[in-house]
Parts: C-alpha cells; structure tokens; sequence
C-alpha cells in the first residue's frame, strides 16, 4: 500500500510540475523571425541578431515624424518587425568584399537575403547602432525600388568643421565613395529617420538607448547630399 501511495504522489507530484511549467512556459514573451539563418552562421552572430530584434520589436513610443510613418508606420515594434520581416527571408555569412563590412545585401544572388560578417559582433558599436545597420540593408532588398542603389559622395566631402565625413563604424574617408543617398527614402535616409524618431519618440527606452540612436542618427544624415532631401528631413525631424 505505502509504495502504492509513494507511486501515486509521485505521479500526481509529477503532473502538477508539468502543468506548472506549462504554464510559466506559456506565460513567457515568445519572439519568431520570419527569416532563417544559413547553418554556417556562428551561433554567437545568430544570439546577437535575434537579441538585437528582440529589443527592437520590444520598442514603444508615442508619436512618430511624417516620413518615419510613410517608411514604417508607428515607432513601435510591431511596425519594425513586420518591416523586416516582410523583406528578409534568409540571413547567410559572407565577407560582403570589404574587410570593414558590416553586413550586405547582394540582389544578383538573392535579393531577400541579408548577409552578416563576423563584424557584426566584433566591432564596438551600441545596440541600436547594429539595429540601423540590419535595417539598412532590409531596404536594400526592395527590388521594386531599385534596391534602394547609393549615390556617390562629393569630392571633397567635408563636414561644418571642415574636416573629411568619415565612416562611423570604420574612420574610413567617404569622398568619392558609393556611400551616400539622395533621398530621405532610401537606406541611409530611411534607417537614420528610424533612429532619430527613436530617440525622440521612444517611450520605453533607456536615456543611453535614446542618446546612442541620436547621434548614430544625426552622423547618417551627413550622407544625405540632395539639398530638398537634407530640407525635408530637417522639416521632419529638426524643426520643433
């Protein structure tokens, strides 16, 4: 009898577990990607996109610029990630030909595809910054649009300081370099009118999330060398 009842508060014991677990399982936030990653993707590069997704698909805010609702909607996460991923469906590995790179979109192999280099995770760059890098390749997938092709910057491309426009990720000299845009729509103007309504707008970030995605924000729209383009981001963005 006594191992009869042993065997049954085991068992009972046993199922209560399990349906507590259930439930703290049920109970936890669930985060899917629409995209799937190459196998030979590190592992340590797949944690650090999906945690990175992960924090921008957790973005709340309360209001947003008029081109930052024409491109993705609301500053929230649900705009950012249907964003994505309606755009890429796979994420593969590759050197993207530039030792610097960061990650690439190639539209003659497969133009729904985001390649990541190793870069990804070594250079030391803020969180939202990494997020600007993901979303400006995401726009470069929109065949429709041209793949959103760069313009060339002037030579020589010199800042209010006058000293040469540099790349924040690399310190690499921009001038005469296929690394600027021409409209508030393509991928520099669309990724850097994402950060900077995220910083202006975002209600659960942190004040150093908020600061970061500024100044990323405000480095990228030096690559904006259209004069009606640099007018209606100011309008946008930095009058009021």
């Amino acid at each position: 009898m006594n191992i009869l009842l042993n065997i049954f508060s085991l068992n009972l014991f046993s199922a209560l577990f399990s349906a507590l677990m259930l439930t703290a399982t049920l109970t936890l936030p669930v985060t899917s990607f629409a995209f799937t990653f190459d196998p030979n993707v590190p592992a340590a590069v797949q944690t650090q996109m999906t945690q990175d997704l992960a924090f921008i698909k957790s973005i709340q805010g309360n209001s947003q610029s008029d081109l930052h609702k024409q491109i993705f909607g609301a500053v929230n996460g649900d705009s950012y990630d249907h964003f994505f991923n309606s755009r890429v469906t796979a994420v593969g590995l590759n050197g993207c030909g530039d030792a610097h790179a960061v990650a690439c979109v190639m539209p003659f192999f497969n133009p729904s595809k985001m390649w990541l280099t190793n870069n990804y995770i070594k250079f030391s760059h803020p969180q939202v910054a990494r997020m600007m890098v993901v979303f400006h390749e995401s726009r470069h997938t929109e065949v429709r649009n041209g793949n959103w092709a760069h313009a060339t910057c002037p030579s020589p491309f010199l800042g209010t300081d006058n000293k040469p426009i540099r790349s924040i990720w690399t310190g690499a000299e921009l001038a005469d370099q296929p690394a600027c845009d021409e409209t508030p729509m393509g991928s520099y103007g669309s990724s850097m009118i994402m950060l900077k309504n995220i910083s202006k707008y975002c209600t659960n970030c942190s004040d150093k999330v908020k600061l970061d995605a500024g100044i990323y924000a405000d480095d990228q729209f030096k690559r904006i060398i259209d004069e009606k383009a640099i007018q209606d981001i100011m309008s946008d963005l930095y009058h009021g």
